[in-house]
């Protein structure tokens, strides 16, 4: 399956456009990209590749590439080669050296500036559109609040030269456009998803206004890619094309296909916006705590069968439903945690907080929703994170789940099989300060399982040492390996001997929970079953966390599907748990809990029932056309092989009696003359198309050559055409042409067969067209209660719609100025 996979990887990066490779993370992407960057070099379609991939990893794929190809001519670049010194000379080298592919890490790749006369031109561009964004809304009679913003923006891009393309940051060396790189490939292409975009939509959440240095450099060097190749000079490959919202695909578009966006009037944020998406009210709860309010959100998305089409002209999409591979079966285990005395009453303390933020008693830059939601997160992880002198929960998260890795490292104690835990918050430090880390690590100790077998993945801090960490735990000397998403995620090939992964918090991101489980539910891995383990304690933002994230994730699985999506849908942008949300779960407030889980199960339903509908519209366009189309046709064959049986048995053939050959107007008698003739036949024909050879047992013969199978074949043309490949032995050729002739009944009774079970079919499709929706009920009940909860839960809102009232622009700036936020 990977072979064909890989193969049709290679036949879009080699005859088409741009490419997304858009595989879940246990496909090793980087296989398809090495052999893609190699066969576009043989076949002349590139000269020289450039292969950026995360910093950690670089080492492991030049391994991996010369794997596959050993006397491959690559270049790999060290850290030291991207210090002060070395980097001119290393640049240089790229330039100069004639290389099969150049591996660089992201941070090393936007060191390499691009020319300033380019620079320059791309901030003009986004200059321009500001202006007629401005214009635009000054003509409309736009919002002052609107227009002043896009003028803030104006003013920002006018220092953006030297904000945004910081030659601080990038020495005077060799640019990008000097390098003669005509093929960019860009591994774990996510991490550049925070792409700058100019919109007139004020104040909507799922719009990130968050801008990396680094995607915009990645912007300008497709787009220089782009005039060089005419749009194929770019691959990317990330298990999560989108990780958190719907506007990824807008960004993921803008590097591959712009030119797309462009020929359809969709290369401006607000244009593309206004085609698949709207800006939609969510609920949040009032200040009372009686009743919800609205927030508006960028968050439905329509069209999307025609978004997904113009996606997947650049993108490889590749799922776990369409590959099939061998990997181990997943059991999941949810350990749910009660919370101690000092967990509860720090909830209620959080719902106070969250309160006085609602009502703006206290400076967002002092206090935020973010932090509450981070406080929560901490709080549900360990106590101690909140005030390390607090007393350690004997029956809190961290114990449960030193005890279950040391129950199943005993278990397998002779395997010597392995474990992997996650953690995102609380990593170790060495300032003697508290963390999960250390305390997880001591409980094992305390247990009994040997300190050496215990490791961290931050401990481990050069390429070497994660090369030989990852060496140790495949072969099963180092037993648990503790880590973070991000250091213990992407790249991370353990996989051989796990047994176990246990996800000590919930990540954000539903790209994050994949990537953790792509660790062990991965093509290697030796156990035919896996165990996950989540800890979840009781009553504090656990357990919500990965409803939300699940759904998220069951969202994103629908658009990148196989299958057709549905026409609109929800989007799944969050970076902090709303109001609402934490005032629900602090105080106890069942509603929302259940508003979440009938969300999830409307929406399941809701796929479900369209599906049901497709099954319909496929079986009656069966009823309709293809069974009787079918039935005709078996019954055209059935009359056909009648006439030609009867043909046949007119002309008896068998050992002691050869009927006549005719050949070119030529009558043989004898079965080898007969055979000699058909060889010279094919030794004389001039060209593949079919010639009329003579005729045989009442049947005309027509010789052709198949130019695929390399062959000769003759075909005996009577009521129906019946081919027969020829060899190169005289009598062997003729018996071909008998055993095709006396094969009639056996054709006739398969006819029959597919004739009755055409009937059959199609009795049964209308019988089954019919058929209602067998959870039509349960659709209409959950349908009903969920728009009953939307009302109860949104009651008062009239008392409350003062609060909602558009912010001055003084309210917004605080916000933009919260440290950490990241989306």
């Amino acid at each position: 399956m990977e072979r064909r996979v890989t193969g049709n990887c290679h036949a879009r990066c080699g005859t088409g456009e741009n490419l997304a490779i858009a595989s879940k993370s246990y496909l090793s992407s980087s296989y398809e990209m090495v052999a893609a960057a190699m066969e576009s070099k043989r076949l002349g379609l590139c000269n020289k590749s450039l292969i950026v991939v995360p910093n950690h990893i670089t080492e492991q794929w030049s391994g991996e590439f010369l794997q596959l190809y050993p006397s491959a001519n690559i270049l790999v670049a060290t850290k030291k080669d991207f210090e002060t010194k070395n980097r001119k000379k290393f640049c240089a080298r790229i330039a100069t050296g004639d290389y099969d592919a150049v591996i660089i890490g992201h941070s090393q790749f936007e060191k390499i500036p691009m020319s300033i006369e380019r620079q320059r031109r791309m901030i003009d561009r986004q200059i321009d559109d500001l202006v007629d964004a401005i214009d635009e809304t000054k003509r409309n009679k736009g919002e002052r609040y609107t227009i002043k913003q896009l003028e803030r923006m104006k003013k920002s891009l006018e220092v953006k030269l030297s904000k945004l393309n910081d030659q601080s940051r990038k020495d005077d060396v060799v640019t990008f456009e000097e390098l003669g790189i005509d093929r960019l490939y860009i591994d774990e292409a996510h991490y550049f998803k925070n792409l700058f975009l100019i919109t007139k939509m004020r104040n909507v959440g799922g719009i990130a206004q968050v801008e990396a240095q680094k995607s915009s450099d990645l912007l300008m060097k497709t787009q220089y890619l782009d005039e060089l190749t005419g749009g194929r000079g770019t691959v990317f490959a990330t298990g999560t094309p989108i990780s958190n919202s719907m506007v990824e695909m807008y960004t993921m578009q803008r590097y591959l296909q712009y030119k797309s966006l462009v020929q359809n009037g969709l290369q401006h944020f607000d244009a593309w916006a206004s085609t698949f998406g709207e800006t939609v009210t969510a609920i949040e709860l009032a200040p009372e705590g009686t009743g919800y309010r609205a927030k508006t959100r960028f968050a439905k998305f329509y069209n999307l069968p025609e978004l997904m089409s113009m996606f997947r002209m650049v993108a490889d999409i590749q799922t776990a439903d369409m590959l099939h591979l061998p990997v181990p079966k997943a059991n999941f285990h949810t350990e749910v945690i009660k919370p101690s005395a000092w967990q509860r009453d720090m909830i209620a303390e959080l719902a106070e907080r969250a309160e006085r933020i609602r009502n703006r008693e206290v400076d967002p830059a002092t206090d935020n929703m973010l932090k509450v939601t981070n406080d929560g997160r901490k709080l549900a992880l360990d106590q101690r994170l909140v005030n390390p002198l607090l007393p350690d929960d004997p029956d809190g998260k961290v114990a449960a789940c030193a005890a279950n890795v040391f129950r199943i490292w005993e278990q397998h104690r002779e395997k010597r099989l392995t474990q992997l835990v996650f953690c995102d918050l609380s990593t170790p430090k060495a300032d003697g300060t508290f963390n999960v880390y250390d305390d997880l690590k001591a409980k094992l100790i305390a247990k009994g399982i040997p300190e050496h077998e215990i490791a961290f993945i931050h401990n481990a801090d050069t390429e070497a040492r994660k090369k030989e960490l990852f060496a140790k735990v495949r072969k099963g000397q180092i037993r648990v390996l503790m880590g973070s998403t991000q250091k213990m995620g992407a790249g991370t090939n353990v996989q051989d001997k796990l047994i176990a992964l246990h996800d000590l918090d919930c990540p954000w991101r539903p790209s994050d929970l994949a990537q953790r489980l792509g660790r062990i539910v991965r093509q290697g891995n030796r156990n035919p079953e896996v165990e996950i383990f989540r800890y979840v304690t009781e009553g504090t933002f656990d357990s919500y966390l990965y409803q939300l994230v699940e759904n998220k994730q069951k969202f994103i699985s629908q658009i990148m599907t196989s299958k057709l999506p549905v026409r609109s849908a929800e989007d799944v942008d969050e970076t902090a748990l709303s109001y609402a949300e934490i005032k629900a779960l602090a105080t106890g407030n069942p509603l929302i809990i259940e508003k979440c889980q009938l969300e999830m199960d409307v929406n399941k339903l809701k796929i479900l029932h369209a599906s049901h509908l497709s099954q319909k519209y496929a079986l009656e366009d069966k009823i309709l056309k293809e069974y009787p189309q079918e039935i005709k046709r078996q019954n055209e064959r059935i009359t056909g092989y009648k006439t030609d049986a009867e043909t046949a048995a007119k002309h008896p053939a068998d050992k002691d009696h050869f009927p006549p050959m005719k050949i070119g107007g030529i009558f043989y008698a004898e079965k080898a003359e007969a055979g000699k003739a058909i060889i010279e036949a094919c030794k004389g024909m001039t060209s593949p198309d079919p010639v009329a050879l003579g005729e045989y047992r009442g049947f005309q013969m027509i010789l052709s050559f198949d130019s695929f199978t390399k062959e000769y074949r003759v075909t005996l043309s009577g009521a129906l055409s019946h081919t027969v490949a020829l060899g190169s032995d005289i009598h062997g050729n003729i018996t071909r042409l008998d055993n095709a002739l006396e094969r009639f009944a056996e054709s006739l009774q398969s006819c029959e067969t597919r004739l009755e079970e055409a009937k059959t079919q199609l009795e049964a499709a209308k019988g089954e067209v019919d058929r209602p929706f067998p959870q039509e009920q349960e659709y209409t009940e959950k349908a009903a209660r969920l728009k009953e909860l939307n009302i109860l839960l949104n009651m008062d809102e009239k008392n409350h719609e003062i609060l909602d009232a558009e912010p001055d622009e003084g309210d917004m700036e605080p916000q933009s100025r919260t440290p950490g936020r990241e989306r």
